[in-house]
């Protein structure tokens, strides 16, 4: 196993669970931000515009985990290194979009 390895299931974690806001909000009707709205990452883009963002962040998800290495969902190491991607942009994404929705500040 390589380094580089590891290192793709780390930004396949990070694509993955990027896929799953985006698409769940399209896939709702909702408009909700993308990198392709005004402003980027703080305006809104259309619920079509998010399924498509989900559906590339899924599809780069797959080609980092699954055709790069020999990606093992019982080796430690393998599922470690994508679970950490996973965690490091959810709780960016929590902070970011809790901004947006009111989640990033403890109720009264």
């Amino acid at each position: 196993m390589s380094w580089i390895d590891l290192v793709s299931y780390f930004f396949g974690g990070i694509f993955a669970a990027n896929a799953v806001p985006h698409y769940a909000a399209g896939v709702m009707g909702r408009p909700f931000q993308s990198p392709f709205a005004k402003p980027p990452g703080k305006g809104l883009s259309s619920s079509r515009v998010n399924v498509l963002w989900g559906l590339f962040n899924a599809a780069v998800a797959y080609l980092l985990v699954l055709r790069v290495g020999a990606f093992d969902p019982r080796t430690a190491s393998h599922v470690l290194a994508f679970g950490l991607g996973v965690l490091v942009i959810s709780l960016t994404s929590a902070h970011h979009f809790g901004e947006f929705h009111g989640g990033s500040k403890p109720r009264p």
